[in-house]
């Protein structure tokens, strides 16, 4: 990309467009910067980069046939550029073209087989395929060329791991660790890595001692403490708002709902994150007349980012959400359905499609005025076992994940989503079910059914199998691994084996406990 701008330097008025552009790209002003791209590739068509961004402009505004143009163009012009190759498998990963993210990691390890990034890129692509023996090749041929590599030592590790060779895992882990990785990522991924795989080993109390060092490790690289602020002032805010929302406004919004039978019946599937929601996505998924969206984007993207809900007062807020337009809200449901249905070619014959995302849970009042026909199912699991559960994850921080990096934290935030349901339950005027993850697990049919039932549906005998199904997708979640095997029980009382640790959040979590039906 650097080489692309100087291409630039002889036209300082264009490399200024340019770089206002890419100003208006980060900050969501996609229409403009889409603008400026069209007219820059106009000027300058030989530049691989100005095609990179374009499309990544058009992807945001939902145009993307002009996306993938704009992502051929740049391959065409940039064959062998390995970085810009990744970056666009990247992109086509997070609009879900699975074949052609492949294709982008592939041809970057042809071009540049000695460059560690692309090796493992195409490696974590071949793992979340479950193809475990070609990403297993990718990081050999790697380690080869790069034997002391961090990033080559982690995710070897993490694949024995996924290997079930867990004490071999642990010997390399704990090598790496005290060879002092230089790598930021693999400085705490490794850390965390190890309680993972100490957990499956029995080892509780190591395992937690080396989740608190890897949480410890993230804290040391990123300003985590901004990021709790700004979760907390948003949790202010939904609490606010939440409170003075009334029966009535719901109620109305559900009579105000477009008239005209819609092609698809949306639901949406929340709760806690690590409830076993991912679970019942796939039980459902199975079913021919509903497709499963596996924590996609599109509700954050086109709905939430375009509805102004931050004033200071909470009135001023709810007037905003409550005297949206109906052109508006039409606008809304039509730009979620066209970004939800980009993962699927052609048009899908299911009458159901399911949205299933812990997170937007926290939004279900937003959801409801835009969808006020909307299905809710909430999945809901012993809050000391979600608790434990989201300790043990590694994902991308953002402000909500910030809070798994301390039990206490954590806890905090399972009562604030939980809150969210508990109000909106309590206010009512919409369809909703709940579903406990111990009773999915101890009859998966039973309450699989119920749940499809609740969608206006017959279970289907396809469902009893859905591990299969699950098998041949690549799921986004982070549990995407244990979807695919059969239906088990050892998940149920994982907390008892971390009391100790949690003893100071148990408290907090006791009135969870009562309210949704576990014995605290």
């Amino acid at each position: 990309m650097q080489n692309d701008q100087i291409k630039l330097q002889r036209s300082p008025r264009d490399l200024a467009r340019w770089q206002k552009a890419q100003e208006q790209l980060l900050g969501g002003r996609t229409g403009p910067a889409l603008s400026g791209y069209r007219d820059l590739v106009r000027r300058h068509p030989g530049i691989a980069g100005l095609w990179f961004e374009l499309g990544n402009a058009a992807s945001s505004e939902l145009d993307f046939t002009l996306a993938n143009q704009a992502y051929r163009r740049a391959l065409e012009l940039a064959p062998r550029d390995a970085s810009l190759l990744g970056m666009i498998g990247n992109q086509y990963q997070n609009l879900r073209q699975l074949d052609d993210a492949r294709s982008c990691y592939q041809r970057a390890v042809a071009a540049a087989p000695d460059m560690v990034d692309a090796r493992i890129n195409l490696a974590v692509w071949f793992e979340k395929e479950r193809r475990l023996d070609e990403s297993w090749e990718c990081v050999e041929a790697c380690r080869a060329k790069h034997p002391r590599d961090d990033q080559v030592r982690y995710f070897r590790a993490f694949l024995l791991h996924r290997q079930k060779k867990d004490a071999q895992a642990e010997t390399e882990l704990r090598d790496l660790i005290k060879d002092g990785p230089q790598y930021p990522y693999v400085k705490y991924a490794a850390r965390h890595l190890l309680g993972v795989v100490l957990d499956q080993l029995g080892q509780y109390d190591e395992a937690m001692r080396w989740l608190i060092e890897a949480k410890a490790q993230v804290r040391t690289i990123t300003d985590t403490k901004l990021l709790e602020q700004s979760y907390d002032e948003s949790d202010r805010q939904r609490r606010e708002l939440l409170a003075v929302l009334t029966p009535e406004m719901i109620r109305r919004w559900r009579q105000e709902a477009p008239a005209a039978k819609e092609r698809y019946q949306i639901a949406f599937l929340g709760g806690h994150p690590r409830s076993g929601t991912t679970l019942l996505e796939q039980i459902l998924d199975a079913h021919p007349d509903v497709l499963a969206f596996d924590e996609p984007v599109a509700f954050g993207q086109e709905i939430t980012s375009h509805i102004n809900l931050s004033p200071t007062r909470s009135a001023a807020a709810l007037t905003t959400l409550d005297t949206l337009p109906a052109a508006r809200l039409a606008e809304l449901r039509q730009r979620y359905v066209k970004s939800l249905l980009r993962e699927i070619p052609g048009e899908p014959s299911a009458r159901v499609l399911l949205d299933k995302n812990p997170s937007p849970t926290m939004s279900l009042n937003v959801w409801l005025r835009v969808f006020p026909e909307l299905k809710v199912i909430i999945a809901l699991r012993d809050p000391r076992d979600v608790v434990i559960s989201c300790f043990f994850l590694n994902i991308m921080l953002n402000a909500t994940n910030a809070n798994f990096l301390s039990l206490e934290r954590t806890a905090k935030h399972y009562a604030d989503l939980m809150d969210v349901w508990r109000r909106m339950r309590e206010l009512g005027g919409f369809d909703w079910i709940e579903t406990r993850y111990e009773d999915v697990v101890m009859n998966m049919a039973e309450e699989g059914r119920k749940a499809t039932e609740f969608l206006g549906l017959a279970w289907h005998p396809d469902q009893a199998r859905y591990h299969e199904t699950a098998r041949r997708k690549v799921l986004f979640a982070p549990t995407y691994h244990d979807v695919t095997q059969p239906v088990y029980k050892r998940a149920v009382g994982r907390w008892e084996r971390y009391a100790a640790a949690l003893d100071p959040v148990l408290a907090k979590l006791a009135p969870y406990c009562r309210a949704f039906g576990y014995s605290d």
